[in-house]
């Protein structure tokens, strides 16, 4: 099935446009506007290489928005529209899924928080979303992405991406394989909490980037979108991605980076975050808020630099060493974030 005939299943018409959006990594999207009706829709081919069950995705997506609309939600909920014979998704001529969802009007996102203000209503506005679909009763959310909060996973690949490597590569990245291997510890505590059950698992959005919030033109968030990674973990994830992304101030890419973690960043973020969970939160999980952060970081280097020792086969490169200054840029990050929470911080978690 070709594109025209994948549009034409979901609005039966050949008077339209796509436009590509190309701020994603993972699935390929268009805007799509249906000009018999005049209203504009979101196109997208789901990646099944890295979504291995869409359908999976399709069923959270539901579960989650029945969630939200049972609570009086106020922000706007993202649809998925089914096609004109009621499936949620078509598959192309190369087995390829592709689904339709709502377009929200008047919206713009952000690559990075434009403002500390942006950025802490970002953060109240995941936690007013974790907050709100974590019910007492709990749906089944399947996982879509099995083994991604694997931590003692991530520590395993990386240890064979390095007895795998060529000599080549380990010469190149070995100063970050030399910091890298003096935090392996920093996951432990994280590994020990989920196995002994001292942290809850809940509903967590899973890539809670500020691009993944709509705003409108004053900067007021509208709608949390991309709901293609819900699943049960630790929230306190959450809050570690959020830690992660909003706090740099450089591109993730740039290895060049010196003193690129905001501490002013990290205070807004934590108080939007825990702005509707703080009541919600065991003392566990409060407890290990920063220590999260520390550890989200680390979890993100360590998959840059197992790429990269691995030849690059994961993550899209425009360079041989993309994934080496990534790795350098996140090092840099956590660096920041451990001086700002203090030695003692980081040894205790450590320990």
């Amino acid at each position: 099935m070709e594109l025209n005939e994948i549009v034409n299943a979901f609005i039966g018409t050949n008077n339209y446009k796509l436009t590509p959006i190309t701020d994603g990594l993972i699935n390929t999207t268009y805007l799509l506007e249906d000009k018999d009706r005049n209203k504009r829709f979101i196109l997208q081919k789901i990646n099944s290489h890295v979504f291995k069950q869409p359908e999976v995705i399709v069923n959270n997506h539901l579960m989650i928005n029945e969630i939200l609309r049972t609570n009086d939600y106020h922000f706007q909920i993202i649809e998925p529209i089914p096609s004109l014979t009621h499936s949620f998704l078509i598959e192309d001529g190369n087995g390829m899924p592709w689904r339709m969802l709502s377009f929200v009007e008047n919206s713009m996102t952000f690559l990075s928080a434009p403002s500390l203000e942006a950025a802490f209503e970002a953060a109240k506005t995941f936690s007013y979303f974790l907050n709100t679909v974590n019910t007492e009763q709990l749906p089944a959310i399947e996982d879509s992405l099995p083994d991604f909060l694997n931590f003692e996973k991530r520590v395993t690949e990386y240890k064979n991406s390095l007895k795998n490597a060529s000599p080549h590569l380990k010469e190149n990245a070995r100063a970050e394989i030399e910091i890298t291997n003096r935090l392996l510890s920093l996951p432990d505590q994280w590994i020990h909490m989920e196995k002994n059950n001292q942290i809850p698992k809940r509903i967590i959005h899973a890539d809670v980037k500020i691009s993944n919030i709509l705003f409108d033109q004053n900067h007021k968030p509208l709608a949390v979108i991309d709901l293609d990674t819900m699943m049960m973990a630790p929230v306190l994830y959450d809050f570690g991605t959020m830690i992660q992304s909003y706090t740099n101030t450089t591109k993730e890419d740039d290895g060049k980076a010196v003193n690129n973690f905001n501490p002013e960043m990290y205070k807004v973020v934590k108080e939007g975050f825990l702005f509707y969970l703080k009541e919600k939160l065991t003392p566990e999980e409060s407890e290990n808020l920063d220590y999260a952060a520390q550890v989200a970081i680390y979890i993100q280097e360590i998959r840059f630099l197992t790429d990269y020792l691995n030849g690059s086969t994961y993550y899209s490169t425009k360079y041989p060493e993309h994934n080496l200054d990534r790795t350098k840029n996140q090092l840099e990050l956590l660096k920041g974030l451990t001086e700002y929470l203090g030695a003692n911080e980081f040894e205790s978690r450590r320990a």
